[in-house]
């Protein structure tokens, strides 16, 4: 594919942006409208967008990538995810609608106090800084070696680029634009999808019911593990890590509830929570399927594989064994990953920033200049995480999301089910030592036990998290902050 289509591509979809971002600007260019919206966003939008936003460039490469190893397991973690998004719905969705504020962190203030709220909102800023960068760096990444290479473009101008477009189109209205511009790339992603495994189908030579046969018929094609109680795999880890991951990945995310918060009225939050999280399922199923189905493809043609699972999607895709249609497809999907996960989580962080930790919510000037700090932030983890990632991305984001996402898990879940007050002064220090602590037992337990934690780490940081904020709250000062819920 020639790098001129790539990069006419990437122009043209960008100018897509650009057009939504000045049908949505208008003269107020307050905090509230960056924010929130003005609180405005039709709730099917923001599903529809949502729906983009998750699955981003790490899906898109890494999970058909993974059934290589794991089958399609996967699903186990998709089907939790569902049970995730119901507890969402109804016990985070009305409590971040009766505090009325444009961060979701506010509810640790009021309820365990000012330290406890500080580092709550710290500990997002680093997992979504970090995640924000893992998902970017995987398209980037993809653009970098199968095209910009070609022309001896370093990959630090390739990231520089994404991330300046990504500005352009978010630095106005924020939140208000990104609710459009996200359903646009959630439609180009999912098409993208669909047009690839039309493409794959019709390579295999076979007709649709021919290729659903294959696929059922595969020995890659395996739902649940209930025997290996040992595996990572196995159903009840998976289903378990699968709500957990729901709950802090999306319910403690400023970034993918910020947008929830942007509609009008909590019914019509909860109706998009509940779409966004039944969709998800068929959409993880087709993604898995496509990754079975090149699989196969390679054994009837006699390919080999690539050697990161990661990079099997991409090479089947960009080197012409598929025809130039699904190249095509594929590099639109890969565009639109690129600003589908970075654009909100830019405005996240900047939100987060300049109403959790510096307490201006209401100063345009210094939001302005935090979204451009943030936006340099990120380029340098990006450029970090190029040179120490290894292995299959998705399972490294979500590692690191069970050490960073656990303390907000612990302090989320002792606020919301418990009435004991806490000793707010050592909150930030038992967020510190909890994911120390899991990372010592995960050492001891693969060294001396040969067992070694998967998702469910993130399960054990949060207890950890709870139990030493129950503990913490024989000790309290003379005058506790706490405040029923």
């Amino acid at each position: 594919m020639s790098v001129y289509l790539v990069g006419g591509l990437l122009l043209a979809y960008f100018g897509l942006l650009m057009l939504i971002s000045s049908l949505q600007t208008n003269r107020r260019k307050s905090n509230e409208v960056f924010f929130l919206g003005s609180r405005r966003s039709p709730w099917v939008v923001v599903a529809i967008g949502m729906v983009g936003a998750s699955l981003s460039g790490v899906t898109f490469v890494s999970v058909p990538g993974m059934v290589r190893s794991s089958d399609m397991l996967y699903m186990q973690t998709v089907l939790g995810f569902f049970v995730g998004y119901v507890l969402i719905a109804e016990i985070l969705l009305p409590t971040y609608f009766r505090l009325r504020s444009p961060s979701i962190y506010a509810y640790l203030n009021e309820r365990l106090g000012k330290c406890s709220y500080k580092t709550g909102a710290s500990f997002f800023l680093l997992s979504k800084t970090i995640g924000a960068a893992a998902r970017l760096y995987v398209v980037a990444i993809i653009l970098q070696t199968f095209f910009f290479d070609r022309w001896h473009v370093p990959f630090w101008v390739t990231v520089s680029c994404i991330i300046v477009m990504i500005w352009l189109y978010t630095a106005r209205s924020g939140i208000k634009t990104i609710v459009w511009t996200d359903m646009l790339q959630t439609f180009f992603l999912l098409t993208a999808l669909v047009l690839i495994i039309v493409g794959v189908v019709r390579s295999l030579g076979a007709s649709p019911a021919e290729c659903w046969q294959t696929l059922v018929a595969d020995e890659h094609f395996r739902l649940f593990e209930f025997r290996d109680w040992h595996s990572k795999q196995h159903f009840v880890k998976q289903f378990l890590s699968g709500i957990f991951i729901a709950l802090v990945m999306t319910g403690l995310d400023q970034d993918m509830m910020q947008k929830n918060l942007s509609i009008s009225n909590l019914k019509d939050a909860k109706r998009n929570i509940y779409s966004y999280g039944f969709a998800f399922i068929p959409v993880n199923f087709l993604f898995l399927s496509l990754g079975v189905l090149l699989i196969i493809f390679a054994a009837r043609n006699g390919y080999a594989l690539p050697e990161a699972s990661d990079k099997i999607l991409p090479v089947f895709a960009t080197q012409g064994y598929l025809g130039g249609a699904v190249t095509i497809f594929f590099m639109l999907g890969i565009i639109a990953a690129a600003f589908s996960s970075a654009d909100s989580a830019l405005t996240a962080l900047t939100t987060s920033l300049c109403v959790d930790i510096l307490e201006r919510p209401d100063d345009s000037r210094l939001r302005r200049r935090m979204h451009v700090v943030i936006s340099l932030f990120v380029l340098g983890i990006i450029m970090i995480f190029k040179i120490v990632n290894s292995g299959s991305l998705i399972d490294a984001l979500y590692t690191i999301t069970g050490y960073t996402y656990g303390p907000l898990l612990g302090l989320f879940a002792f606020g919301l089910t418990t009435r004991r007050p806490v000793w707010d002064r050592a909150t930030p220090w038992i967020a510190l030592a909890s994911p120390l602590i899991c990372a010592l037992i995960q050492y001891l337990s693969t060294r001396y036990l040969h067992y070694s934690f998967g998702y469910e780490l993130l399960m054990l940081n949060g207890l950890l998290t709870f139990a030493a904020l129950w503990a913490s709250g024989r000790r309290q000062s003379r005058t506790p902050h706490f405040v029923r819920p």
